[in-house]
């Protein structure tokens, strides 16, 4: 009985071992929900890692739905859609605290504003694990727009 739970215990272990961020050459696709204030949809990014640390990508989200009165037809579809590039400060290795975790602050400019964001991805195995995002602009393009939060939740692949 002792050898089988041992045999489970090794193989689980080896099920569950992942690397969140390889650096050079990594490369990460995530799909989730957009939520920024006032608003759901759906949020999509691609990250290429270009060093130890530094990843570079781009990111796009599409609003599907409005709170406070606002049906989805009434706005112009510019103001429902944003694509973005983004770089990326992963810091899991450096802070050390589980290697299928990766935490990374980032900047981002699109074709709304300038932003900045910090995510964090979990992996569960070698190719699949969850993320979420937090972020706010820093600047905006358009001085009718204001600055609000927005929140990403979903899975990702590491490719």
């Amino acid at each position: 009985m002792k050898k089988i739970i041992t045999l489970l215990v090794v193989l689980s272990a080896s099920l569950v071992s992942a690397q969140a961020f390889k650096g050079k050459g990594d490369f990460k696709v995530q799909v989730g929900a957009h939520l920024p204030e006032k608003a759901s949809g759906i949020h999509l990014t691609a990250d290429y890692g270009v060093g130890e640390n530094m990843s570079v990508g781009v990111t796009t989200s599409y609003l599907l739905g409005f709170s406070g009165g606002v049906k989805a037809s009434d706005v112009d579809f510019e103001d429902k859609i944003d694509v973005r590039a983004r770089f990326n400060a992963n810091i899991g290795n450096v802070i050390n605290i589980d290697d299928n975790l990766d935490i990374y602050p980032g900047l981002s400019v699109g074709l709304h504003d300038l932003g900045v964001h910090l995510g964090g991805r979990y992996f569960f195995t070698d190719g699949f694990g969850v993320y979420t995002e937090f972020g706010t602009q820093l600047a905006q393009y358009d001085s009718d727009d204001k600055g609000f939060f927005i929140a990403n939740i979903g899975v990702s692949f590491n490719l």
